[in-house]
């Protein structure tokens, strides 16, 4: 077994640790923000705009970043053309082959009128497109979501979240309940007080476990071709849902045994699902509350996927901690989560997640170097980063124990 458990043919992973400043950086910033600030105050001028707007060698530029800036302000209409045509299935109507307009507002039931409003918009930001003879065809952004479940049980759950948004100061202020905080059955009992979370009945979980479970190939896939788990004798997934990640590790794994840690009532659901893939033998599920009860031992790699960054940072020390008393010394722990300031993937991390974990009440995403400080703070050595082909689904952290 390797040190970190990362196949050798697989892209080598990277310390968490940033290089020393360059001399004369500071200075170099300094100058660099000055002139974007002289930049900014330009820019803001009106008459400098009508300038920029009409001048032929500027007049692109100006152009890209209006566009830029009214795409915020009309994405969420975007985002609502996208939720009808997935409560509408036209991404499936549509999979067989381009479709007659008159057939398919038919088959929509909006009526002519209503039906070419969705198509003009879904071509516009490409989910469809238009084809010869008045026909309808899937777009560049459409054919992905053939058969998506994972993608459209996230939009349609996106509802919810844009209400709560419907009102962006009064989230940031903490004003009143946000609906998504009620969402996650655990947050609910727990701010209650009037009911254990590893009381939580199969009823109280299963719309949250069945969205987690459909949502997970985005991470899944991205985890399971990073990391190599067939170096590893037996894995235990913390907080591990309805068992769909262990599902996609054993088929990669075929010896790996498997352990899955969740509320007992979620526990019961992934034991019932593992053992209708076949895994009753292979995989043991343990129920519990994992900031309250030890976890199992018997593992030598525990996985944590989507979990830290639904919480503060004393609840994940505290969780970090007990995965570290649960692993032997030669132990390994593998992070994987959507991380805040990955280059290229911003705006995910920090607007995006920022936001939605807002509205849940909890949590916030972090950085790779943030992660790595708290499991060094429960016991591990500095964590890795293992490159994902989608860095905007997920990251990946690997650490090992730290010798006592």
């Amino acid at each position: 077994m390797s040190g970190t458990g990362v196949d050798q043919a697989q892209p080598r992973p990277m310390p968490v640790v940033p290089g020393p400043a360059e001399p004369g950086a500071a200075a170099r910033g300094t100058w660099l923000e000055r002139l974007r600030d002289w930049r900014h105050r330009t820019v803001a001028r009106p008459g400098f705009q009508r300038w920029a707007a009409a001048f032929p060698l500027t007049r692109p530029v100006a152009r890209r970043e209006a566009m830029a800036l009214f795409d915020l302000v009309a994405g969420f209409v975007y985002s609502q053309v996208l939720l009808a045509c997935v409560r509408l299935n036209i991404f499936d109507l549509l999979a067989p082959g381009p479709m007659a307009a008159a057939d398919l507002a038919e088959r929509l039931g909006l009526g002519v009128e209503g039906a070419e409003r969705l198509v003009a918009a879904a071509v516009a930001i490409e989910l469809l497109e238009r084809r010869s003879g008045g026909r309808v065809a899937l777009g560049r952004l459409g054919a992905p979501m053939v058969g998506n479940r994972a993608i459209a049980s996230m939009v349609e759950h996106h509802a919810t979240l844009y209400a709560d948004l419907s009102d962006p100061v009064a989230l940031l202020r903490r004003e009143g309940r946000p609906a998504m905080a009620g969402y996650w059955p655990y947050e609910a009992a727990a701010s209650s007080q009037l009911e254990s979370p590893a009381a939580l009945l199969p009823e109280r979980v299963a719309e949250y476990s069945a969205l987690m479970s459909a949502s997970q190939p985005l991470v899944t896939r991205e985890v399971v071709a990073a990391y190599r788990f067939d170096r590893h004798r037996r894995l235990l997934d913390v907080g591990g849902g309805e068992g769909s990640f262990i599902t996609a590790v054993a088929a990669q794994a075929p010896q790996l045994q498997l352990m899955l840690f969740d509320l007992p009532a979620v526990a019961e659901r992934a034991r019932v699902r593992l053992a209708a893939n076949g895994l009753g033998q292979r995989a043991s599920t343990h129920g519990g509350d994992f900031f309250n009860d030890e976890l199992p031992r018997g593992a030598d790699i525990v996985s944590l996927v989507r979990v830290a960054f639904d919480h503060p940072d004393e609840r994940v020390l505290r969780l970090l901690q007990r995965v570290r008393r649960a692993l032997p010394d030669d132990g390994t722990l593998l992070l994987a989560e959507p991380m805040a300031q990955v280059p290229g993937v911003e705006a995910m991390g920090d607007a995006y997640f920022g936001f939605y974990l807002l509205a849940m009440g909890r949590g916030r995403p972090r950085t790779a170097a943030q992660l790595s400080a708290l499991m060094e703070q429960a016991g591990f050595e500095p964590a890795r980063v293992v490159p994902t082909h989608q860095p905007l689904q997920t990251s990946v952290l690997v650490a090992r124990c730290r010798a006592a």
